[in-house]
């Protein structure tokens, strides 16, 4: 095969066009909306962590790996969850690990990334050094994609990528994002994990690029419910270098996303206001705004996060979460050996976002 160029490269002039333009307007435009809306919330870090763990759920299911949320948020307590519910769980501790590099150091460095698919798939395997890595077809088991194979090509290229993604030349951030994406994703530089690796390293372009202070836009979700066009899109490029319709489709991922967190970012305040209103009415002497935090950071919850973060004695949180369970603000549930209590009406707003035709 012919080895993959380094960037930049002189196709991206094509980029320059009325259709390219506009969706980078309206992008900007949400992502503004979004990062200020963010900015005025009283508790930001309860919009990342409900954010975070749909995410990191959504992008394993991109690579098959499948768990249900009893699964996912009872591994949040029970180090003996599945197989699959660690996979996520790994993935949100390695979008932790790279967000606070960046923002640390404002930089994305190559030890950034090795940090980041370390976290993902739990081993120190480094940069591909031995050659025989294939990406095919799984229903056909046919070649689809071969990616760079010598050792000291894939390091030559992760070079030039993080001196792309640092580059002052102008060009659009959003623009820079999708191109890092489908460079990272061809240079393919890791034995596993590369596929979640690169949609962490998404957000942490927009974050170092200063479009977002928080880690909370997440494509995701939209390439799972556009994936036949993602896949498309990304051999597109790879064969005929044909990059306007692969950055129109990620900026456009960007928009959509962009909107429907800002819905639920309102929709998310006003379900807290409600909840705020109507625990403060009908059981007075067991509010606070620690408790309306903990139902609102998790929406499976249980007697020991509570015990942990209001600093209560256990038979005091038992108390709390049978209240609110009897209530209607919570339901039951066990999983496993755990009783876990659901804010379903949280859980149902987390879960029911579509971005394939927004």
């Amino acid at each position: 095969m012919a080895s993959l160029s380094a960037l930049p490269l002189p196709e991206f002039e094509s980029l320059n066009s009325d259709a390219m333009w506009k969706s980078l307007l309206i992008a900007h435009r949400n992502l503004a909306e979004l990062k200020g809306l963010c900015a005025a919330l009283p508790n930001p870090d309860i919009l990342v962590e409900t954010l975070a763990i749909q995410e990191a759920k959504d992008s394993s299911e991109i690579e098959n790996i499948i768990t249900t949320h009893d699964e996912l948020y009872a591994s949040q307590a029970d180090p003996s969850a599945g197989v699959a519910a660690k996979d996520v769980q790994n993935y949100l501790t390695a979008l932790r690990a790279g967000f606070s590099s960046v923002k640390d150091s404002g930089l994305i460095r190559l030890e950034t990334l090795l940090n980041v698919q370390a976290e993902v798939e739990q081993n120190r395997a480094g940069l591909r050094k031995v050659p025989g890595t294939l990406l095919r077809n799984e229903a056909t088991n046919t070649t689809i994609y071969e990616p760079p194979q010598g050792a000291e090509e894939v390091a030559t290229l992760m070079a030039n990528l993080i001196d792309f993604i640092h580059a002052e030349d102008g060009l659009d951030p959003l623009i820079r994002m999708a191109i890092v994406h489908h460079q990272f994703e061809s240079i393919h530089p890791f034995y596993d994990g590369n596929g979640r690796t690169g949609r962490i390293l998404n957000i942490l372009v927009l974050v170092r690029e200063g479009l977002l202070d928080l880690p909370i836009l997440y494509l995701s979700r939209y390439i799972n419910q556009t994936k036949p066009d993602y896949y498309r899109l990304l051999q597109t490029v790879r064969e005929k270098n044909q990059w306007q319709e692969w950055c129109l489709y990620l900026i456009n991922g960007i928009s959509r996303t962009a909107q429907n967190e800002i819905e639920l970012i309102n929709k998310l305040r006003n379900l807290m206001q409600d909840y705020k209103k109507r625990i403060r009415e009908d059981l007075p002497k067991i509010y606070s705004q620690d408790l309306l935090n903990n139902l609102f950071r998790y929406p499976y919850t249980k007697i020991d996060f509570l015990e942990k973060e209001l600093k209560v004695s256990r038979p005091t949180a038992t108390k709390y979460l049978g209240l609110l369970s009897d209530t209607g603000f919570l339901k039951k549930q066990k999983i496993g050996r755990s009783n876990f209590y659901i804010n379903s009406a949280l859980f149902k707003l987390l879960t029911t976002i579509d971005l394939s035709n927004s």
